[in-house]
């Protein structure tokens, strides 16, 4: 395999729709998890990880992700889309609703090794990114951000705008990522293995 494609993934599909804990999977298999607003890149961000065009449904429409889903990835992990927050038009009670699922989910799940918050490249994080940036703290949850749509920007913009980031939220942990060109598609998996505790895919 050559440095672009870098990982190489034959096997991955939808393991599970969830809206409550007990439609969780059950096999005890370490998961990872992506969070971020509505409209950030994350259906984008896990096709290109897992090397497909549509496993993970994307929609000009935010606020489309309304279930926990987990893609099962060679057996070995899931991979745990959670729906966007932020998107106005969906109900306070529809929003109080999914924050609910999805905190019970981050703060009780003991597979869970590593929670991927993103956001995107192009903008100073919104008050969703400080709060869950936060409440991960808080809770001492294993963590990294992830700055989606960096094609959309040249090197040195992108360059800035992650020390922006890295001031803005206070970490020096932030990848930049692109779904088009797979830019930190190879850290990410690296990341995500080691937090994984997996050695071959």
């Amino acid at each position: 395999m050559n440095e672009r494609e870098g990982i190489i993934i034959n096997r991955t599909d939808i393991a599970a729709t969830a809206v409550t804990s007990s439609q969780f999977p059950s096999t005890g298999l370490p998961e990872v998890a992506f969070v971020g607003r509505s409209n950030v890149g994350k259906s984008s961000l896990i096709n290109a990880m897992l090397g497909r065009k549509k496993l993970a449904r994307t929609s000009r429409q935010p606020g489309k992700t309304r279930t926990i889903n987990f893609f099962s990835v060679e057996d070995k992990l899931y991979f745990v889309d959670l729906p966007g927050y932020g998107y106005a038009k969906v109900s306070k009670t529809e929003q109080e609703k999914w924050g609910g699922m999805v905190e019970g989910y981050l703060k009780n799940r003991t597979v869970l090794k590593r929670i991927f918050i993103l956001v995107d490249i192009r903008h100073e994080p919104t008050a969703g990114d400080r709060m869950i940036y936060d409440w991960c703290m808080h809770y001492g949850l294993p963590f990294s951000v992830v700055a989606t749509k960096c094609d959309k920007l040249s090197r040195n913009q992108t360059a800035k705008q992650v020390g922006s980031l890295r001031r803005g939220l206070g970490t020096a942990d932030v990848i930049p990522f692109s779904g088009e060109t797979r830019q930190g598609r190879n850290d990410l998996w690296a990341l995500i293995m080691d937090s994984c505790g997996i050695d071959v895919l």
